[in-house]
């Protein structure tokens, strides 16, 4: 049998042996090729002028991709040679040299990623069409399937598995050429050493790993860069600390307490459980570090959709909304000539936003701990004629008040403290109750929009003797407006910035005029979501799959040596109730100690930053505790699928038959 047939065998049953493994690597080319397509879509490119940076971003976030799915590789190449190093020192033993068997271990395995890289592609063009739905969905653009292989995208997805193939095979290859026939034959009983020996200095690391794991998740909570750096260090000294302690403290623990040792199942479960441990303490802190990124990376991409979400939201309720900055100046007489010129208007208003003499519901806020809004003390208002004519423009229903009333309008997250709110107020000399609290999106951002969270809605009369704090203008467009139409009304906003600093020696941000158009908020952010939450979703997904991987690969490989296990229990008198039992125990904390320590890092960091942005846009499903139940289910959604997998073809190979 010559080298080339030996080796396709060999390809062959390494595949069969290592199924997980091999549909691993053929999502890594398909999420590859998949990516990739959109770096070369001129489709995707012409939705936005802004889109043209997006393939920048996705071949930064592959090259990331790449080294986590290199490490996969490499390692799984390193394993497979750990498990077959008698074969292949067998093969020296009749007659070949180590060339020819290192020659024949690279084409085995350089066969098996070649068939893993050509389903890869089938699969990763119905992937790229899930993208495409995706980013069209994002602009709100018609979607057609439209099956199409690009032939750029394929060779950058194949450039990409040469560096990842080659590497790791180069590695193996170069090891094999150096060892000698003893080195082969005995590589598989190379374990990992314990690196902490004594019990003494494994407890003392073990408690040090403890409270630097708090430690470092309370760093990283806090903001500061230098000081997440410093997080993140103290973070990944306990994930390793804690596991090369704790496969070792096991037994000292049962040395100590010989009754639970006996107990149930537990000398069986935790025996084969810390002698599994021991050989790997590295590889799962390893493991457990990748799973901390994964609910880190699926709990900021989650932030970031929500923050763009939300304020492309509360900033495009109108077509087209100008707030004057300047404080008591109308809205700048260039916009309303160009948009007479330029954009064909249904329905515009000019008004005004006052303010009130006193302060009752900035107060009622500040008393009742919500401290976010400070541009301004008093209390903002407008005319109900004019709020009314708002309502019609941004589609809303009609909101009714009653003589001696004033309403509420404020961003949602105000509305259950301000809904308890029963205080009259006092309006240019008017006493006025409350008649109700409306939450539809009405740009509620800043200084120049209607009122900074919240705005009193009073009669007509009773405003006229507020002061003034600025003029706006919102309109319901014919058409949305174009990105050439908003350009020219930002540069019209550059402009009259430009005069106001010249009249006036103290202009500042604040007094810049606002420019918002429903048409650009949606597009900016589709167009941010499609740069940043995508490749973050996209490193997720290869982080998660490559640990589980791991995991499953070395769960997998004993198979033998779980089934000689439960073959000689049986013999011993175990049913197969308590075997099968035992065997969900083992299984069920093998998987879940590396998924522990993310958890209680992951979840209170998520939460965290969850709470940074603008609490008003962090509302339903961008709220912090649905994010992060979405990054947990997210994240246990791909793990159970990797764990289900593993278990049903290991109760099968293991449990003897009944």
């Amino acid at each position: 049998m010559t080298l080339s047939k030996l080796s396709l065998r060999n390809a062959k049953r390494q595949a069969a042996d290592y199924l997980v493994y091999f549909v691993t690597i053929i999502m890594a080319a398909a999420l590859l090729y998949a990516f990739n397509g959109l770096v070369f879509s001129g489709e995707i490119k012409k939705l936005y002028s802004m889109m043209s940076s997006l393939p920048m971003v996705i071949v930064l976030a592959s090259i990331v991709v790449v080294c986590i799915f290199g490490w996969l590789v490499s390692y799984a190449a390193n394993f497979m040679l750990t498990r077959r190093s008698r074969e292949l020192g067998t093969y020296i033993l009749i007659g070949l040299d180590n060339r020819q068997v290192a020659r024949l271990f690279f084409l085995e395995n350089l066969a098996v990623g070649g068939c893993a890289l050509g389903l890869g592609l089938i699969l990763g063009n119905l992937l790229f069409q899930a993208l495409r739905a995706v980013i069209l969905a994002l602009f709100e653009m018609p979607y057609g399937f439209s099956l199409a292989f690009s032939l750029p995208a394929a060779g950058l997805t194949l450039v990409y598995f040469l560096l990842i193939y080659l590497r790791a095979l180069y590695k193996s290859r170069k090891r094999i050429q150096k060892m000698k026939i003893y080195d082969l034959i005995y590589f598989d009983r190379q374990n990992e050493e314990a690196m902490i020996k004594t019990g003494r200095s494994r407890r003392r690391i073990f408690a040090l790993s403890i409270v630097l794991g708090a430690v470092g998740t309370f760093l990283l909570m806090i903001g500061s860069l230098p000081l997440g750096i410093v997080g993140a260090g103290c973070v990944i000294f306990f994930l390793y600390g804690f596991f090369l302690t704790f496969a070792s403290g096991v037994p000292a623990f049962f040395e100590k307490r010989p009754a639970r040792k006996y107990r149930g199942q537990n000398l069986l479960v935790f025996r084969t459980l810390t002698a599994k441990l021991g050989t790997m303490g590295i590889l799962m802190a390893t493991i457990s570090l990748l799973f901390t990124a994964t609910l880190a990376v699926l709990g900021t991409g989650l932030v970031f959709r929500g923050i763009f979400d939300g304020r492309a939201a509360e900033h495009s309720c109108f077509d087209l909304y100008i707030g004057a900055g300047a404080k008591g100046k109308p809205v700048d007489q260039e916009y309303l000539d160009y948009i007479e010129r330029n954009i064909p208007v249904e329905q515009s208003l000019q008004y005004e936003i006052r303010l009130n003499e006193t302060d009752g519901v900035r107060q009622y806020l500040d008393d009742y701990g919500i401290e976010y809004f400070y541009d301004y003390r008093q209390d903002p208002v407008i005319r109900y004629s004019d709020y009314a004519a708002l309502r019609a423009i941004a589609g809303y229903p009609a909101a009714g008040m009653e003589p001696g009333q004033y309403l509420i309008h404020c961003v949602k997250y105000l509305s259950g403290p301000l809904e308890n709110f029963e205080q009259p107020v006092t309006v240019g000399g008017r006493t006025l109750v409350c008649g109700g609290v409306y939450t539809e999106h009405l740009i509620q951002r800043y200084a120049a929009d209607n009122g900074e969270g919240y705005i009193l809605v009073v009669p007509d009369e009773a405003a006229g003797g507020c002061d003034l704090l600025h003029h706006a203008y919102a309109a319901k467009t014919v058409q949305p407006l174009g990105e050439e139409q908003v350009d020219d009304l930002f540069g019209i906003s550059d402009r009259v910035a430009e005069r106001e600093r010249k009249d006036e020696d103290d202009y500042d941000f604040d007094d810049y005029d606002t420019v918002n158009a429903s048409a650009y908020e949606e597009r900016t952010a589709a167009y941010m979501t499609a740069l940043t939450v995508l490749p973050l979703y996209y490193l997720a997904l290869a982080l998660t799959m490559t640990a589980a991987t791991i995991l499953t690969i070395q769960q997998l490989s004993e198979s033998r040596h779980y089934r000689r296990q439960f073959d000689l229990l049986e013999k011993l008198g175990m049913d197969a109730r308590e075997m099968a039992k035992a065997l969900r125990t083992q299984f069920a904390i093998y998987y879940a100690m590396p998924a522990v320590p993310p958890l209680l890092i992951g979840v209170p960091f998520i939460l965290n930053l969850a709470k940074q942005p603008e609490p008003e846009i962090m509302v339903g499903l961008s709220s912090p505790g649905a994010i992060v139940a979405i990054s947990l289910g997210v994240f246990f959604l791909v793990y159970v699928v990797y764990i289900a997998v593993a278990y049903i073809s290991l109760k099968k190979n293991v449990l003897p038959e009944t």
